[in-house]
């Protein structure tokens, strides 16, 4: 029987960030602001591609939810799709993004989205199943905000059809292949100071 003492143990090793956590998180979130700006310049170049049903670019939009998804995966610790997200939508600000500071209220609903899912299951979960539904969260969470800011105007039928590829797209790109490469590094052995590392990512 896990008495009273032994929960809250492991409560605080849950919720406490280590030095290494934070550093990780780190890199991953810089590295993907970097990746968010590229991305940024090629959305913008190929516009013209989708002129005939602009909803269908929103196959491209994966690439912006990615950290959040991997940050988790890897760190396993409340608060750190938050982070990774949101501290990379901060270094794509600063590098010049085209949308200028409203990327970070965009990396804070991404971040907070996926959040909300690995919280409903406690935080100990980290099988294929939940990584996609936080990429489709988070997904979700950037479509409503484009939609509102950018498409009211469009007919119902775009607006549909946008929320569900950006959704897919986060699905594909952040949940599923987010959740492949964290199963692919943890085999390298460069996350062994990590729980995702010594056990299997399937947890």
């Amino acid at each position: 029987m896990v008495t009273t003492e032994v929960r809250r143990r492991r409560h605080r090793a849950l919720v406490r960030w280590r030095t290494v956590d934070i550093v990780v998180a780190s890199v991953i979130a810089v590295t993907g602001g970097v990746v968010f700006w590229a991305w940024d310049q090629l959305w913008n170049t190929t516009q013209v591609a989708f002129a005939a049903f602009p909803p269908g670019q929103a196959v491209m939009y994966g690439i912006w939810l990615a950290p959040g998804l991997v940050g988790a995966l890897v760190i396993r610790r409340p608060g750190a799709a938050l982070y990774t997200e949101l501290v990379a939508s901060i270094v794509e600000a600063l590098l010049g993004s085209s949308w200028g500071l409203s990327v970070v209220l965009y990396g804070l609903a991404q971040g907070l989205a996926p959040e909300i899912v690995f919280a409903a299951f406690a935080y100990r979960s980290w099988r294929l199943p939940v990584a996609l539904l936080g990429g489709a969260a988070a997904g979700a969470a950037a479509a409503g905000l484009d939609l509102h800011y950018y498409y009211a105007a469009w007919q119902t039928g775009w607006k549909v059809s946008y929320v569900v590829i950006v959704a897919a797209s986060a699905m594909l790109v952040a949940g599923l292949c987010g959740w492949y490469l964290v199963r692919a590094l943890a085999k390298t052995g460069v996350l062994q100071p990590f729980a995702s590392g010594r056990r299997s990512p399937s947890v």
